[in-house]
C-alpha cells in the first residue's frame, strides 16, 4: 500500500509534526493558512514528487508582488513541507523552492512597519486621553507599561499585587509551555490609571468590551484613527524602546526586558536568572 503522497497529505503531515513548536499548537491556523489559501487549491492533489519550480512559480506568481508577505510565508511553509517529504523518503526536489524564487524575481513590495510616535510627542498624546472610558484608559496603560496589546486587553485584577502586574505565560508572545510569567512594574501613574479603570471591571477583566469579553485591538486603533493619526497602538512599544536607547543609559538587556523581549543567548540567560525588576521599576517610573 503506497502512502498517499499528494502535496495536501504531506503538508498536513508536516503541520502535525510541527504543531508542538507552534504558538497555541497552531490552533489559530496561521501556520497552515498560506498553504491552504494560495498553494493547495492548485497543487494539493499533485504528488509532491512531481512538483517542480515551474509549478511553484505559476502558483505563487499572482500574489508574489501584491501580497508579498503572504507569498513569502507560503514559500517558507512549502520549503518545510518539501524537507518533511524528503525525511519521509520521498524523492522530492529540495532545490525547487529556491529555483522558483529565482524565477519569480525580487519582490517589489516594501515591508511596512507599524508607524510609531516619536517618544518626544508621546506625552502630548497621553495628555489628550482625558476621558475615563475603557478605551482611553487602556491606551494610557498600554503606553505606560510598554506591553503588547493582548496581555493588556486581557488584564485581570487578580494578576496585580501591590505595584507588580504578573502577566501569565500563556498571554505572552511565544511558544505554548515555553513562555514564563512576566512581571511588569507599575509606575505611580499606571497604578492611578488602574484605579480609574476599576469601576469598569467585569468578570475580573479591567477592560471589558461593551457586549462580552474584552475590548478588541481595533477599538484602540480606531480611537487613534479618528484623531487622524497614522500610528497604531503597537507602535508605542517602539516609542518606548527608542526612548530607552536615546534618553536613558539602560543596558541593552534591561531595555529589551522592559519590552518582554528575551535578550541574550540561552546560556547568558541561565546565568543571569533575573528579570531586572528593580532597574525596570526606576525606568518605568521615569517614563510614566
Amino acid at each position: 500500500e503506497r502512502m498517499d503522497n499528494t502535496l495536501r497529505t504531506v503538508a498536513e503531515d508536516a503541520f502535525e509534526a510541527r504543531k508542538a513548536e507552534l504558538k497555541g499548537d497552531g490552533k489559530a491556523g496561521r501556520w497552515f493558512s498560506p498553504l491552504e489559501l494560495h498553494v493547495l487549491p492548485k497543487l494539493g492533489k499533485v504528488p509532491v514528487e512531481e512538483i517542480d519550480q515551474q509549478d511553484i512559480k505559476n502558483t505563487l506568481a499572482p500574489i508574489w508582488h501584491e501580497k508579498a508577505d503572504t507569498a513569502r510565508k507560503a514559500m517558507n511553509r512549502l520549503s518545510i513541507v518539501f524537507r518533511h517529504a524528503a525525511a519521509l523518503g520521498l524523492d522530492v526536489d529540495l532545490q525547487a523552492i529556491d529555483k522558483a524564487k529565482a524565477l519569480l524575481g525580487k519582490s517589489r513590495h516594501k515591508a511596512t512597519n507599524i508607524p510609531s510616535l516619536p517618544w518626544q510627542v508621546v506625552p502630548a498624546f497621553y495628555q489628550s486621553l482625558t476621558e475615563p472610558t475603557v478605551t482611553q484608559l487602556a491606551l494610557r496603560l498600554l503606553i505606560l507599561t510598554g506591553v503588547r496589546s493582548k496581555p493588556l486587553r486581557f488584564m485581570r485584577l487578580e494578576d496585580i499585587e501591590g505595584d507588580i502586574w504578573t502577566i501569565p505565560g500563556e498571554e505572552m508572545k511565544g511558544r505554548v509551555g515555553q513562555t514564563s510569567d512576566f512581571r511588569v512594574p507599575l509606575s505611580t501613574e499606571a497604578l492611578a490609571v488602574i484605579e480609574m479603570a476599576k469601576p469598569h471591571e467585569r468578570d475580573g477583566y479591567l477592560f471589558p468590551s461593551v457586549r462580552k469579553g474584552v475590548i478588541s485591538d481595533a477599538t484602540m486603533s480606531r480611537h487613534m484613527e479618528r484623531k487622524g493619526m497614522e500610528e497604531r497602538p503597537h507602535g508605542f512599544r517602539s516609542s518606548l524602546r527608542t526612548w530607552l536607547a536615546e534618553a536613558t543609559d539602560a543596558p541593552h538587556e534591561v531595555a529589551e526586558t522592559v519590552l518582554g523581549h528575551v535578550a541574550g543567548s540561552a546560556v547568558e540567560r541561565a546565568y543571569r536568572r533575573t528579570d531586572f525588576l528593580e532597574q525596570r521599576r526606576v525606568l518605568m517610573e521615569r517614563w510614566g
